[in-house]
């Protein structure tokens, strides 16, 4: 069984900043950290991200259909992808995992039987292209 986590958009609260590690972190430890299960072996975790996105200072932008925002980020392992609404998916090395669990809210998650089924019922499967829904 596939876990994907959805959480709702909060427009009180403002985005969590991703998180910065030590600089003394233990590159082992990092490594440990990052490989572990997150909720079960193979488990793939998403959380909508509803405004725009920056990494490193450059907002991020779809290559297929432009868009700026609006965003269904997913977690596997230690890497991270960031989907658009047009179904184009692309591996985001700037988002390690400690950045995806600090915007994660897993008592606010639902399960779904597969990845195919959590990306219909989130709207990323490609139905909603050219969409902003949040």
């Amino acid at each position: 069984m596939t876990l994907v986590l959805r959480t709702t958009d909060r427009t009180t609260e403002p985005t969590p900043a991703l998180p910065v590690l030590p600089t003394g972190t233990h590159p082992l430890l990092q490594l440990q950290y990052e490989t572990r299960p997150a909720n079960g072996p193979g488990a793939i975790r998403c959380v909508g991200h509803s405004r725009e996105l920056a990494l490193g200072g450059i907002p991020v932008m779809c290559s297929a259909c432009q868009a700026r925002r609006d965003w269904l980020l997913i977690s596997h392992g230690r890497n991270v992808w960031i989907r658009c609404r047009c179904g184009d998916q692309w591996l985001e090395p700037e988002i390690s995992r400690a950045d995806f669990d600090a915007m994660i809210d897993i008592a606010d998650g639902t399960a779904y039987p597969s990845i195919e089924q959590g990306l219909i019922a989130l709207g990323f499967d490609g139905v909603f292209a050219g969409t902003y829904l949040g």
